[in-house]
């Protein structure tokens, strides 16, 4: 397993339990700003997808009402890590250190296509802590879903339901 591959490994975890954690206090769900970071997260982790992928057309950034319930947003979020890691496993170690433009900064930010995918797994854990205090505030559970937590129980795999 690559250090690429473990970080999604627990980013997929980490975005699971804390789906689970949200789901399992209404007010959360409710949440206008935990919903819009939600999909902030799972919008970064697709546009680093298309990033690093082969950019075969134009990058949607999706809106909140574009999705009817946070069952599809959920939905959406899944996607995206499934296909993260398909992404990884046709990688080829070259692939890896070639240079990519990152076209929403200006000027665009050129960096490889390694340091863009470890970009988009440690982004989310800024947006789940803040999750987890707003969690917190309406009075939820949030989990530890730290990464030392995650190998202490043995790197499991992501629990969706």
């Amino acid at each position: 397993m690559t250090y690429l591959d473990e970080l999604y490994a627990h980013q997929e975890w980490a975005d699971a339990e804390h789906w689970r954690a949200v789901e399992a206090h209404p007010a959360a769900l409710e949440d206008k700003a935990i919903r819009e970071r939600l999909l902030h997260i799972h919008i970064v982790q697709h546009g680093f997808l298309w990033v690093a992928g082969p950019r075969t057309a134009q990058f949607a950034f999706k809106k909140l009402e574009e999705f009817s319930s946070m069952t599809e947003l959920k939905k959406y979020a899944r996607e995206g890590l499934a296909e993260i890691n398909t992404l990884l496993k046709a990688t080829s170690a070259e692939r890896m250190e070639e240079t990519i433009e990152v076209p929403w900064f200006k000027p665009p930010a050129k960096i490889s296509v390694r340091q863009a995918l470890t970009q988009a797994a440690m982004h989310s854990h800024w947006h789940r802590g803040q999750n987890a205090t707003r969690l917190r505030e309406l009075g939820g559970v949030p989990p530890p879903t730290d990464y030392i937590v995650w190998l202490r129980k043995g790197q499991p795999l992501p629990d969706w339901n």
